[in-house]
């Protein structure tokens, strides 16, 4: 057997109900792999990249619903960016960099009010 052979697969699926201009009024999302069962769960926003290996290009889904709040919008930023600074230290043990991210988040969370200012 091959060491990277596929041996489990998992679905995602986003399911986007559009209203008569084709904007999101409503997002559900479900996992196969989710703990908490695969039945749909509601959502607001979603950001979705991808990596086509062929172009080596980034692909992007970026949605969100018209209930979405700027404040709302700020902290799912904030967290994401957040997120994306670990995972990029993780993928490449870049330790200064993630750090000058790490630092970025931290005034863009000030800046937006996701997180309270320092006195």
């Amino acid at each position: 057997m091959a060491k990277n052979a596929v041996k489990k697969k998992s679905r995602i699926t986003v399911d986007v109900g559009l209203d008569e201009n084709n904007m999101p009024i409503e997002m559900t999302w479900a996992a196969s792999d989710n703990p908490a069962g695969n039945h749909p769960q509601d959502c607001k926003a979603m950001l979705l990249s991808l990596f086509d290996e062929r172009t080596k290009e980034t692909l992007k889904i970026d949605l969100w619903t018209k209930e979405m709040q700027v404040v709302e919008m700020d902290r799912m930023f904030y967290q994401t960016l957040r997120g994306l600074a670990d995972t990029y230290f993780r993928a490449t043990q870049n330790k200064e960099l993630a750090n000058q991210m790490q630092q970025f988040v931290y005034y863009f969370g000030q800046a937006t009010g996701a997180i309270p200012k320092e006195e």
